[in-house]
């Protein structure tokens, strides 16, 4: 009722949402929002005065988180690098999935990456096994919200950017390491494939947005919009 069982391109047999599926993901995404407008609020009220966050403050919180995962999943689509075996160097995909908790914390930030990571799931799922599912997904994806564990800090984005990089890639290479190791290359241990597969790809993208993020205009750009969500 919920996926169907279709062969890839390489044999394999996947899990594709049906209809129904794609309405359950759809649900799912909207209640993580509301999870992270939650945590969003809390984080407010907690470094202002106002006990209790304003109906227009929820709604601003609510577009930023959205206009994150909208921008992020259009980014994710701009790549610049595509692996074989997937995976793929995009165009800063993975710091407008961070900004969240840059914003607004650790929970908002969390909730608002297992939300992409669904959304990525109902985009596009490459599905074989449940677990693999879980933690190429919504695992994966949510640790980039790990960047709200310094929201509040000097060159907090910079360093929560580097957090949640470091989260995907822990479960990125779990996944490779267990689900996908017929893949591993010749004279290669399935562990280090994985390590080095995932790496490529994941750190040259983190090592090119860093360097953007240290630019004079950019640094500027990102504290104004900070500034601009949290006010």
């Amino acid at each position: 009722m919920f996926y169907n069982t279709v062969v890839n391109d390489w044999d394999e047999m996947t899990y594709v949402p049906t209809i129904y599926g794609n309405i359950v993901l759809a649900i799912i995404i909207l209640a993580l929002l509301a999870a992270a407008l939650f945590f969003a609020g809390k984080q407010t009220s907690k470094n202002s005065s106002i006990s209790k966050p304003s109906v227009k403050l929820t709604i601003k919180q609510l577009a930023f988180c959205a206009m994150a995962l909208a921008l992020g999943t259009v980014l994710s689509n701009l790549k610049i690098f595509d692996m074989p075996m997937g995976g793929s160097i995009t165009l800063l995909s993975m710091l407008i999935i961070c900004l969240p908790g840059y914003w607004f914390g650790l929970g908002a930030g969390l909730f608002a990456g297992v939300a992409y990571g669904i959304l990525q799931l109902l985009i596009e799922p490459y599905v074989l096994y449940p677990m693999q599912m879980l933690i190429d997904y919504p695992l994966a994806f949510g640790a980039l919200g790990l960047s709200g564990l310094f929201s509040n800090s000097k060159f907090g984005l910079i360093k929560g950017y580097i957090v949640g990089v470091i989260g995907r890639y822990i479960f990125t290479v779990i996944s490779g390491f267990v689900f996908f190791a017929n893949y591993t290359w010749e004279g290669w241990d399935p562990l280090p494939y994985s390590l080095a597969y995932n790496g490529s790809y994941i750190f040259t993208e983190a090592a090119i947005t860093i360097i953007i993020l240290l630019l004079p205009p950019v640094k500027e750009a990102m504290s104004r919009v900070k500034k601009l969500a949290s006010e």
